[in-house]
């Protein structure tokens, strides 16, 4: 990243606290999620999937299911991550920086993502 201090967006203390709540709110939507889904939000361990006997007689479908269960769980858990990474940003004081260029994001490109880690520009290579 090509970030200097004078590239650190000014973002109003106001957007931040908005922002932040947002951030707050989808992690503990997607913490729920993980919940539900049997998968511990802390480490990658996941129950046994409900509902699922591996000595199921068409066992090619209790596989599709348990692949479609894990695939909600990793987006979850990316979900998460990403919104822990935002909020240690806004902590550091580099949030709104493009991941790439070192520009600031756009607020508007924040109020509508709050997990955008990339510019409109380098977005859109």
């Amino acid at each position: 990243m090509n970030s200097t201090p004078s590239d650190t967006p000014t973002l109003s203390p106001e957007l931040l606290t908005r922002l932040r709540k947002e951030l707050a709110d989808e992690r503990a939507a997607a913490i729920h999620e993980l919940e539900q889904l049997g998968a511990d939000p802390a480490s990658e361990k996941v129950a046994p999937i409900q509902g699922i006997d591996d000595n199921f007689a068409d066992s090619a479908a209790a596989t599709a299911e348990r692949g479609e269960q894990l695939a909600f769980i990793e987006n979850a858990r990316e979900r998460l991550a990403g919104v822990d990474a935002a909020l240690r940003k806004m902590d550091e004081g580099s949030y709104g920086v493009c991941e790439v260029c070192g520009a600031p994001i756009g607020e508007a490109r924040l109020e509508a993502r709050p997990l955008s880690v990339r510019c409109v520009n380098c977005a859109g290579k």
